[in-house]
C-alpha cells in the first residue's frame, strides 16, 4: 500500500511533469511557426493573421523578440480576462456551460475541504484503532487520517453522519442554484438567437410506404392534411454513399491541381509534369495541370451521372425526411406531439442543426434500431467485465505488500526503496490511464452502430457509456479488487464472518490509489492537454509532406473541440471521488481542488484560443451532469451506511437511512422543474419569436431561407458549384407541388420538395405585454492574444 513517502514521490513526479508541460507550452506558443497550432480558433474566425508574414527568414520560424520570453506566463491572466457573455459570443453556450462544471466543482469542494480537514482529521487521528490492527491488516499513515481509524461503536460516528447531512444539503443547494442558472441561460440563449433552420424543422422517421405513391408524395399528403396552416416544405434524404466516394476523389484531385498551378505561378518558365503510374513513380510523363484538369472533369461527369441515378431511383430515398414549417410555433407543435394513431409511424423530433446531423445513420432502417441497441447494450456489459482483468492487474501494482505476504520471492525486487515508491505512487495511476486511452473510441463506434442521427446525441450516449464504465471499473472495481489484493493475507487466515468487517475497514484505504490517479490524470494529464503535443507534431509533419495549398494548411490546423465523450465522464468521476471520500478520507480533497483549478484555467484557454465546436446544443448535456452528481451523492450515502454497519455503529447508522430518500426527492423535483427546458421548446417562446420576426421582417421569404438547409453536404457542394457555373435547372424529379396555380419555382436543390397550400395562412392575434429581451447584448470587442511586436 502506498505510504506518505510513495505519495510524495508521485506528487513530485506529477508536479515536475505538469510544470514541464506548461513551460514547454509557454515557450512553443510564442514561436511564429507554431501559431496555427495554438491559436486556430482566431484564424477560423478571421481575427488573426500569420505572424510569419513580413519577417526575415529566421523570424518566420523563431520569435526573436526576447522581451516576450520574460512574459511567457501571461497566457494565464489572459485566459481569465474574457467574460462569460464574451465566451458565449465567441465560442457558444456549450463551451460556457462546460466551464461552469469546473467552477461548480470549486464552489462545492473548497468549503467542504476546509470543514472536512478542520473537523474530521482530528476526530479520525485521535482514535488510533489501526494501531492495534496493524498486524492483521496492511495499513499506512494516510489510513490513520480516515474513518477506518475510528474504533467500532464509537460515538465519534455522529460527527461523520452530521457532516454527511451538511455536505448533502450544501451540494443540493449548489446543484439547484446552478441548474436554475443554466436552464435560464439556455432559454435566454435560444430566445436571443437569430433565425436558424432547426427552429423551423422537424425530423420525421419511419415514414410508411404507400402503394402507388412516392415517399415525397406521402409526406406532402400527410402534412398537408394534418398541419394545413403551418406546413411549408420537406427535404427528402437519399442514400448517397457511392456519390460521396466520388466527391472525396474529386477533392483530392483538386488539391493536386491547386498545388501544380501554384508551382507554375512561382516558376512560369517551366510547366510542371508528373508520371501517370503508381504514386507518380513510373509511367508516361504528362503535363500535370492538364492531367488533373481532365481527371477532375471525368469525375465531375461521373458525379453528375451518379447524382441523376440517385434522384431517379426510388430505392435510394430513405424513410426519413426533414419537414419545415412556416413558424417556430408550427414546428414546436409537430415535434412535441404524436402524429399518428400508430405510435411507431411518423415519429417526430426536433431536427438537429445542419452541422450536427450524422448523415451516415439516417440510412439505418428504423426496425433495426431496437435490435442494434440491445446488441450494443450486451456488448458494453461484456466490455465492462473484460476490463476487470487489466483493472485487477493495476491494483496488484498498487498493493505490493499484500502480494509479498503470499509471494515472498518477489520481495528482493519490490523492496528497493525508489522502485517501490515508483510502483506504488505513480505506476498504478499511469497504467490505468493507458488502459483507458482507447476506450472512448471503442464506445463511440458502439454509439454509431446504435443509430443516433446527431453528433451531439452520439457524444452524449458515448459519455453515458463511459461514465458507467468508470463507475463500475475505475471506482467500484478498484475498491473491490484493491481490497482483495490489499487484505489477501487477512482474507486467507480469518473466518468468513470477519470478511465484511475487513472490507469495511479497508475501503477507505483505497484513497491512496485514487490520489495517485488524480495526480496522473488530473495534474499531468491536464497540463499535457494545453501543450497539444500530438497536434503539434502532426501539423508540422503535414506541412512537410502533405500541405500543398492554403486550403491544405487550414485543414492541417485541426483545432478539434472539447472532447465531451471523455471529458464529461472523467469530470463526473472526480465529483464522485470527492463526494464519497469527503467524509471517509478527507485528505483526498486538496488534490481534487488542484485538479479543478488547473483544469478550469487550461480549458478556458483552449476554448478561447483553440477549440472550434462542431455543433451547438445550448447546454443540452447539463441534465446528465446534474443526474450523475446526484448519483454520486447516493453512492456516498450508501457506502457510508454500509461502512458504519461494519463498524457496529447500531445507534448512529439508522440516521443515514432517510438521507437517500431526501436526495431522490430533491432530484425528482429538479427533474420536473428544470429538465423540460432542455427537452421541449415552450409554445409561448416560439410564438413570441414568430411575432417579433413578422414585425421586424414582414417580407421574409422563409422558403428560400430553408431551401437547402438540410441538403446532404455532398449534394450541397455540388449545388453550389452549379450556381457558380450558372447551371441551374429544375426537373420533374426535383419538385413536388400541391397546387400548380400557387406553386413557386423551387430551389435548385436536387432533393428539396416544396408545398404551397392554396389558402393563405390564418391570422393569429396574441396579447403580449412584452416580448422577450435578448439576454446577450453585443459584447465588447474581443481582444485576441497577439504575442509579437513588430
Amino acid at each position: 500500500m502506498a505510504t506518505l513517502g510513495d505519495i510524495g514521490v508521485s506528487a513530485l513526479i506529477n508536479i515536475l511533469s505538469a510544470f514541464a508541460f506548461l513551460l514547454a507550452f509557454a515557450l512553443l506558443r510564442i514561436q511564429p511557426i507554431n501559431d496555427r497550432v495554438y491559436f486556430p480558433k482566431w484564424y477560423i474566425s478571421g481575427g488573426r493573421t500569420s505572424p510569419r508574414k513580413s519577417r526575415n527568414f529566421v523570424g518566420k520560424f523563431v520569435n526573436l523578440n526576447f522581451m516576450t520570453y520574460l512574459t511567457f506566463l501571461n497566457w494565464m491572466p489572459q485566459a481569465l480576462k474574457m467574460s462569460e457573455s464574451q465566451i458565449i459570443s465567441h465560442a457558444g453556450l456549450d463551451s460556457a456551460v462546460f466551464l461552469r462544471i469546473y467552477t461548480l466543482g470549486l464552489k462545492i469542494f473548497v468549503p467542504m475541504t476546509i470543514v472536512a480537514l478542520v473537523v474530521l482529521i482530528p476526530v479520525n487521528v485521535s482514535s488510533g484503532t489501526l494501531f492495534f490492527l496493524r498486524k492483521e491488516l496492511v495499513v499506512s499513515d494516510i489510513d490513520k487520517l480516515s474513518i477506518s481509524n475510528v474504533q467500532p461503536q464509537s460515538i465519534r460516528f455522529f460527527v461523520h453522519i452530521g457532516l454527511e447531512y451538511l455536505f448533502t444539503i450544501y451540494i443540493c443547494y449548489m446543484l439547484y442554484k446552478e441548474y436554475d442558472i443554466v436552464a435560464s441561460m439556455r432559454l435566454q440563449f435560444l430566445a436571443s438567437q437569430h433565425r436558424r433552420a432547426e427552429q423551423f424543422t422537424v425530423v420525421v422517421r419511419n415514414v410508411p410506404l404507400v402503394s402507388g405513391h412516392s415517399l415525397s408524395e406521402t409526406v406532402d399528403h400527410f402534412f398537408q392534411k394534418n398541419h394545413p396552416d403551418t406546413f411549408l416544405c420537406h427535404q427528402a434524404v437519399y442514400n448517397a454513399n457511392k456519390f460521396a466516394k466520388f466527391v472525396r476523389k474529386r477533392d483530392r484531385l483538386r488539391n493536386w491541381l491547386d498545388y501544380y498551378q501554384l508551382k507554375f505561378e512561382r516558376h512560369p518558365e517551366k510547366r510542371p509534369t508528373k508520371k501517370t503510374g503508381f504514386l507518380g513513380l513510373w509511367g508516361k510523363k504528362v503535363d500535370a495541370i492538364e492531367y488533373y484538369s481532365q481527371q477532375i472533369k471525368y469525375f465531375e461527369k461521373k458525379m453528375s451521372l451518379e447524382r441523376q441515378k440517385i434522384l431517379k431511383d426510388s430505392k435510394s430515398v430513405l424513410p426519413v425526411t426533414f419537414v419545415s414549417f412556416k413558424s417556430r410555433w408550427g414546428a414546436a407543435v409537430c415535434a412535441q406531439t404524436q402524429q399518428s394513431k400508430n405510435p411507431t409511424l411518423w415519429l417526430t423530433n426536433w431536427a438537429p442543426e445542419p452541422r450536427d446531423v450524422y448523415w451516415q445513420n439516417l440510412s439505418i432502417p428504423f426496425v433495426s434500431l431496437t435490435i442494434r441497441k440491445l446488441i450494443i447494450s450486451l456488448s458494453v456489459f461484456a466490455l465492462v467485465f473484460f476490463y476487470m482483468i487489466p483493472i485487477a492487474f493495476v491494483q496488484s501494482l498498487a498493493n505490493l505488500e499484500g502480494l509479498e505476504k503470499v509471494a515472498p520471492f518477489l520481495r528482493p525486487v519490490i523492496e528497493l526503496k525508489f522502485i517501490k515508491s515508483f510502483l506504488q505512487g505513480f505506476l498504478p495511476g499511469l497504467a490505468l490511464k493507458i488502459f483507458l486511452y482507447v476506450l472512448p473510441t471503442i464506445l463511440m463506434i458502439m454509439s454509431k452502430i446504435e443509430g443516433h442521427i446527431a453528433v451531439s446525441n452520439l457524444e452524449r450516449r458515448t459519455s453515458a457509456k463511459y461514465y458507467y464504465f468508470m463507475l463500475v471499473n475505475v471506482f467500484l472495481g478498484s475498491i473491490i479488487t484493491g481490497t482483495a489484493f490489499e487484505q489477501l493475507h487477512s482474507f486467507l487466515h480469518q473466518s468468513p464472518t470477519q470478511i465484511p468487517r475487513t472490507i469495511g475497514v479497508s475501503i477507505p484505504m483505497k484513497a491512496t490509489f485514487f490520489i495517485t490517479y488524480i495526480m496522473v490524470d488530473g495534474w499531468a494529464g491536464i497540463a499535457s492537454e494545453i501543450l497539444r503535443l500530438k497536434q503539434l507534431v502532426i501539423f508540422h509533419l503535414k506541412n512537410m509532406f502533405i500541405v500543398k495549398t492554403e486550403r491544405d494548411r487550414e485543414k492541417a490546423m485541426n483545432p478539434g473541440s472539447v472532447d465531451f465523450p471523455e471529458t464529461l465522464p472523467s469530470l463526473q468521476l472526480y465529483f464522485l471521488l470527492g463526494i464519497v471520500y469527503a467524509v471517509v478520507t478527507p485528505i483526498l480533497l486538496p488534490f481534487m481542488l488542484v485538479f479543478f483549478a488547473l483544469a478550469y484555467l487550461v480549458y478556458r484557454h483552449q476554448i478561447i484560443n483553440v477549440y472550434n465546436q462542431q455543433y451547438e446544443s445550448a447546454g443540452a448535456f447539463w441534465p446528465h451532469v446534474h443526474s450523475r452528481i446526484i448519483a454520486s451523492l447516493l453512492i456516498s450515502q450508501l457506502l457510508l451506511l454500509g461502512l458504519l454497519s461494519t463498524k457496529e455503529a447500531a445507534n448512529s447508522t439508522p440516521l443515514l437511512i432517510v438521507l437517500p430518500v431526501l436526495t431522490l426527492a430533491f432530484h425528482k423535483y429538479c427533474k420536473n422543474r428544470f429538465e423540460p427546458a432542455f427537452r421541449k421548446y415552450p409554445l409561448e417562446e416560439a410564438m413570441a419569436k414568430d411575432i417579433m420576426e413578422r414585425t421586424t421582417e414582414p417580407e421574409l421569404n422563409l422558403k428560400a431561407y430553408l431551401a437547402d438547409a438540410y441538403l446532404h453536404p455532398i449534394f450541397l457542394s455540388f449545388h453550389e458549384e452549379e450556381e457558380e457555373k450558372v447551371e441551374v435547372r429544375v426537373d420533374k424529379y426535383q419538385v413536388h407541388t400541391a397546387s400548380p396555380s400557387n406553386s413557386e419555382p423551387s430551389s435548385p436543390s436536387p432533393i428539396h420538395h416544396v408545398y404551397d397550400p392554396p389558402t393563405s395562412p390564418p391570422q393569429y392575434v396574441y396579447h403580449h405585454s412584452s416580448l422577450p429581451d435578448y439576454i446577450y447584448p453585443p459584447p465588447p470587442p474581443l481582444h485576441y492574444p497577439y504575442h509579437y511586436e513588430s
